[in-house]
């Protein structure tokens, strides 16, 4: 799998998730300048965390009309597999490649901790993991607090877009567990085509023992199993997707 992981100015997490990339999972990894108009050979774009463009205005607002994102749309129009991670997925939402919207957190703070997560399903970002799994992974957001009204909610819910889920340990959707108010619980999305996933915790920072968890891992080396050999050409809707790549 040939991987890129784009820098925005403020992005924090990029060094981060290349490290993982190419140096834990042994990806071919390179980095992406936000001028760049046009992407390499790739299988996988990487949108890391930080505060791209300092988050003024909006989360996300301004990094949708960097140079990249148009060449970031068109691969993903090809089939090509995108992540988002925290400020990532904000862009991705920004860029239209992600529905809903993010808030403030509920309690208008940053949270910074370990939170609990539940595997909805199985797509091509999950094959690693089993529906119903219970992954312990760190948030680093103010805004996390994912919208959607309830038309669109309820569509993600019946197209299965919904990936990840806060939960207790136990499992268990509660809204004791949910750090940030997010509506359903939701953590992590796909596009319907299911090429495109953004989650809001950081599984960069549970990919090695040394970090306390490497629950994050199954992320990686989901999309290594899944994302090599040129992505979803042809294929629509999440169902069709999994199909693609199982």
């Amino acid at each position: 799998m040939k991987a890129g992981v784009v820098v925005f100015p403020g992005s924090n997490c990029d060094h981060d998730t290349y490290h993982v990339l190419k140096h834990v999972v042994g990806t071919e990894t390179r980095f992406l300048w936000h001028r760049d108009a046009v992407l390499p050979d790739l299988d996988l774009v990487v949108l890391p965390g930080g505060f791209s463009y300092g988050d003024y205005l909006r989360t996300g607002a301004i990094a949708r009309f960097s140079p990249v994102m148009e060449a970031v749309k068109s691969f993903a129009a090809a089939g090509g597999f995108v992540l988002g991670i925290c400020n990532g997925f904000q862009i991705l939402q920004e860029a239209g490649l992600l529905p809903g919207a993010m808030l403030r957190n509920r309690g208008l703070k940053f949270i910074c901790r370990h939170v609990d997560l539940r595997v909805e399903r199985s797509s091509a970002f999950t094959t690693a993991y089993s529906a119903g799994q219970v992954l312990r992974i760190p948030i680093a957001h103010n805004e996390g607090n994912f919208y959607a009204s309830d038309e669109d909610l309820r569509r993600l819910e019946d197209n299965g877009q919904v990936v990840f889920r806060y939960c207790t340990s136990g499992g268990e959707i509660a809204d004791s567990a949910n750090p940030n108010g997010s509506r359903n619980g939701v953590a992590g999305v796909t596009n319907e085509r299911g090429n495109v996933m953004g989650m809001m915790p950081h599984p960069e920072r549970a990919s090695e023992s040394c970090l306390g968890s490497v629950d994050g891992l199954g992320v990686f080396q989901s999309l290594v199993r899944n994302a090599s050999g040129g992505g979803l050409s042809g294929k629509s809707g999440a169902a069709d997707a999994m199909s693609a790549v199982l």
